[in-house]
């Protein structure tokens, strides 16, 4: 009997371990299968994310630019076929009036032969009259050297004052320059102002029987960047000025090499008020630019996108900070295009921001103290409310997807800046207007890359600046550029003391009409 209960204790025991030993291998399974689940969870989500980026990259590159979803059933709806061009009903733009061109008559008549009857060959009698029409040419506009000769005097009196004198000096732009400054203007607007590359420009002289030296030409410009300090300084001030700007950054690149700075990627700032535009190159796009640009403004709104270096601004009480509509509405947009079952609920953020955009411009239309711009303030007020319980809602839901999650989160952590425009009507609720004045830049940065050295990022954007201005004022740059330029040469080639006259803001209607016609008729 011992014996049993000694055998069943031992038997006891070896169940214990192995049960022990069981127990522990599955809970190490069971921790590998956990550790095997959290990783496929996380590889799924992984390549959900991956899929998502890969859809909007080709979706970038070969896709639609439109934002009109498909059609669920394409039979339910009715095609309606239109017609490219002119569409029946819509009004007319009317034609383009030339009558500002100069005009050359030219007449036609018929040859001797053909002014006879052809049955009896007696002569036509001419009514006096003609049939008119107009043809539209371009001239060839070819170089010309102008070859000067200054006369020379002596005195043929006997006075002791007896001396020889000669005639004074025609303008130039660079004292010994061989280049006008005609020229100059030409080679400014083509390169800052419609964008083309230098060396372009060269060829297409050339091919006009102009052969000049691309370091003539880049020498010379290096030589004529001071005289639009001055021009660039006063656009600044009064750019500064005002209470309401609009910011914008994009890369830019700058070939020299700087100690400090390692690569030539810098970048192409833009800062807009109503009355005037300042492009900066900087080596940086920390916050040390706008800062730099606004450290002694106080007061005002600034309409930028979320990048992070505006917000120090703000933290620093500078500006308000009136963050741009268009950003988050294309955040939805690209999250339709990334997960399309996500499209509906994307889609239905997109068509209350077009719901925000349509009431917000119907009121501006009115004065403030006008009974419709009242209503239509009440109904924008009720809608930014309406769009902040549905995202506060949105985001208690558990089962929100990770993504739309984080652009809600976004919304809601830039609400205060998104809503600026609801108190003060003059501010756009996007920053539309600062990418629009980078457009053209941008274009010059296809074209030729950036800028060769420093000062050269320096001179771009002093003519950024000037040219963006003084389209703001409705000023042709080649214009203004010749009369200024023409006043920088009579002034001995030296820099204006005084450009009061050549602001775009102090220039009467008659002097803007004198400057725009007289490029039109030169």
């Amino acid at each position: 009997m011992l014996k049993l209960v000694h055998d069943l204790r031992i038997e006891n025991e070896e169940l214990k371990s192995k049960f022990n030993k069981y127990k522990a291998e599955a809970g190490y399974w069971k921790a590998q299968h956990g550790r095997a689940i959290k990783r496929e969870d996380e590889i799924k989500k992984e390549n959900e994310e991956l899929t998502a980026k890969l859809r909007l990259r080709e979706q970038q590159l070969f896709g639609r630019k439109t934002e009109k979803r498909k059609a669920k059933t394409e039979s339910t709806q009715e095609s309606s076929q239109h017609s490219r061009g002119h569409q029946k009903g819509t009004p007319n733009h009317g034609r383009i009036n030339h009558d500002h061109l100069p005009c050359q008559t030219e007449t036609i008549d018929l040859c001797d032969a053909d002014k006879k009857c052809d049955i009896c060959g007696l002569p036509y009698e001419e009514l006096g009259i003609t049939e008119d029409s107009s043809v539209i040419e371009l001239v060839d506009v070819r170089a010309h050297k102008r070859t000067i000769r200054r006369k020379i005097y002596k005195t043929k009196c006997n006075c002791k004052s007896g001396k020889i004198i000669t005639a004074p000096c025609v303008p130039k732009l660079i004292p010994k320059g061989i280049i006008g400054a005609s020229l100059w203007c030409k080679i400014l607007v083509e390169k800052y102002y419609y964008q083309r590359p230098l060396y372009r420009l060269l060829s297409v002289l050339k091919d006009q029987g102009l052969d000049l030296a691309q370091g003539t030409i880049t020498g010379g410009l290096k030589k004529i960047l001071p005289f639009f300090i001055p021009v660039y300084n006063a656009i600044q001030t009064k750019c500064l000025e005002d209470r309401r700007w609009h910011a914008d950054e994009s890369r830019w690149s700058v070939f020299e090499e700087t100690e400090g700075k390692v690569g030539y990627r810098w970048y192409l700032w833009v800062f807009k008020s109503t009355q005037a535009v300042i492009f900066k190159i900087a080596s940086s796009r920390s916050s040390s630019v706008a800062n730099c640009f606004f450290e002694k403004t106080k007061g005002g709104i600034l309409s930028v996108d979320r990048y992070i270096a505006y917000k120090v601004i703000a933290k620093l009480n500078l500006l308000i900070l009136a963050f741009c509509w268009a950003h988050v509405r294309r955040d939805f947009l690209s999250h339709a295009k990334e997960y399309p079952q996500q499209e509906s609920w994307a889609f239905g953020w997109v068509e209350l921001i077009n719901e925000l955009y349509h009431i917000n411009n119907q009121r501006v239309r009115h004065e403030k103290k006008e009974s419709a711009f009242l209503e239509l303030d009440k109904e924008l007020r009720e809608k930014v409310q309406c769009m902040e319980d549905r995202f506060l809602l949105e985001l208690k839901d558990k089962s929100l997807h990770v993504k739309s999650k984080k652009l809600l989160e976004s919304l809601q952590n830039h609400w205060d800046g998104l809503t600026v425009f609801v108190a003060h009507p003059e501010v756009p609720m996007d920053n539309n207007a600062a990418e629009r004045q980078l457009r053209n830049s941008i274009i010059g940065r296809k074209n030729y890359y950036g800028s060769g050295s420093v000062w050269s990022s320096e001179l771009s954007a002093m003519l950024f600046s000037i040219f963006e201005t003084l389209k703001l004022w409705e000023i042709s740059p080649n214009g203004w550029l010749k009369f200024y330029l023409q006043s920088c040469a009579e002034n001995h080639g030296k820099p204006l003391a005084d450009i009061e006259a050549f602001l775009p803001w102090n220039m009467s209607e008659a002097q803007k009409t004198q400057v725009n016609q007289h490029w039109n008729t030169s």
